[in-house]
């Protein structure tokens, strides 16, 4: 089993480009950030760059991780931990809080922290919150080390799935209805926040999804098909966040597409589709990650369907003023057209998952996507840009 590098080495005035891959944290997509490392790690040139692994764990410890990718992924139906991968490691990893260095450090209790290096550059493969929503992209802007993806207000765009939509809006981007419950709402005054939702059902039917505004890989999402699932539904979402959103039902196909930077700006990848998924009520965590549902790729649209809505996913791209990667998710709705439903800053990003899946078939492999992504970061400043 290899393991990080010692933490007595220092860096070598010509060397390679060091990445720190973060993965794991606080969010309950903890474990899905864990398959995406691993898979990650295992496609980066070590010929190329010298690779750091650096696992949140669920309690917020930042640790030293075994470099070990065949130990990140899904045993029977249980995701892997941070935890069991810093085992061996039961100090903390610090990044730098100055801007005029990029020192990584290694604390064990009573010990002198020991110098792991500089690093180059960050890959943070989290997702959900504290790590997709901007907040490590502010600590690294802070610390002024580079990193793949995009910055911080993108990123906490991209995770509020309100401010989302009502950015969308504001650009043109066709958005499905939808209200949100507050944490004050349903703390001051139930009964009001359950009228506000039955409200918005009479004139947009049952039934609802009743999901975590701040959340993803479908985790707290419930299908409502009427008042009396609503209360469960929505402290099933409050578990994952105090902030809930209620959307209306869109019918059609569910198609989404990915857009990656190149040198002369954004691309959209070929799209693809999210066929039903007849043993599931919706597309929801278990047939995402547990049961494979295989998405169809590229989607059997028209050359003018698929033109519209990579043009779309451009747009949402350049509306959230995103950088690095999105996958844009939409409907292609019974009258043909298309409504966005949320962008991922940070999506799924096995070899199996839809974005490197989309890329793969428009010519990009996922080893090349993997470089690409950490060259455009090694490119891009930090700071106002």
């Amino acid at each position: 089993m290899s393991t990080p590098m010692s933490p007595s080495s220092a860096p070598r005035p010509s060397r390679k480009p060091r990445v720190a891959v973060v993965f794991g944290g606080r969010s309950s997509e903890h474990g899905i950030s864990v398959l995406t490392a691993g898979a990650v790690l295992r496609a980066i040139d070590r010929e190329k760059y010298d690779v750091l692994p650096v696992g949140i764990t669920a309690d917020g410890r930042w640790a030293l991780a075994d470099d070990a990718p065949e130990r990140m992924a899904i045993t029977g139906q249980r995701l892997p931990g941070v935890a069991e991968l810093a085992g061996t490691y039961p100090g903390h990893v610090a990044l730098p809080v100055d801007a005029t260095s990029r020192e990584v450090t290694y604390s064990e209790p009573g010990t002198v922290p020991k110098a792991l290096g500089e690093v180059d550059v960050v890959f943070p493969v989290l997702h959900g919150p504290y790590g997709e929503d901007g907040t490590i992209q502010g600590l690294l802007e802070m610390s002024g080390v580079p990193y793949v993806g995009s910055g911080v207000l993108s990123s906490a765009v991209g995770m509020d799935k309100e401010y989302m939509k009502r950015v969308f809006a504001s650009y043109g981007l066709p958005v499905g209805p939808f209200t949100v419950l507050r944490p004050r709402e349903w703390a001051r005054d139930q009964a009001a926040a359950r009228k506000k939702v039955v409200d918005f059902a009479a004139e947009h039917g049952w039934p609802v999804f009743v999901k975590p505004a701040r959340a993803g890989s479908s985790m707290g999402i419930t299908k409502v098909h009427d008042v009396t699932g609503l209360d469960d539904a929505v402290e099933e979402a409050r578990r994952h966040d105090p902030k809930v959103i209620v959307e209306a039902l869109l019918s059609g196909r569910e198609i989404e597409c990915g857009v990656l930077e190149f040198g002369d700006g954004p691309q959209a990848s070929v799209p693809a589709e999210i066929p039903p998924v007849t043993s599931h009520d919706f597309y929801d965590f278990e047939a995402k990650y547990i049961d494979s549902a295989a998405g169809i790729v590229p989607a059997p649209l028209t050359a003018e369907q698929t033109a519209e809505v990579r043009r779309l996913a451009v747009l949402a791209f350049e509306a959230a003023s995103c950088e690095g990667l999105v996958r844009a998710d939409f409907f292609l709705q019974d009258d043909g057209d298309f409504v966005i439903n949320e962008i991922n800053t940070m999506p799924g990003f096995t070899p199996i998952s839809m974005y490197p899946r989309m890329w793969q078939e428009s010519g990009v492999s996922y080893p090349e996507l993997v470089d690409r992504l950490i060259q455009a970061a090694l490119h891009r400043p930090t700071g106002l840009r």
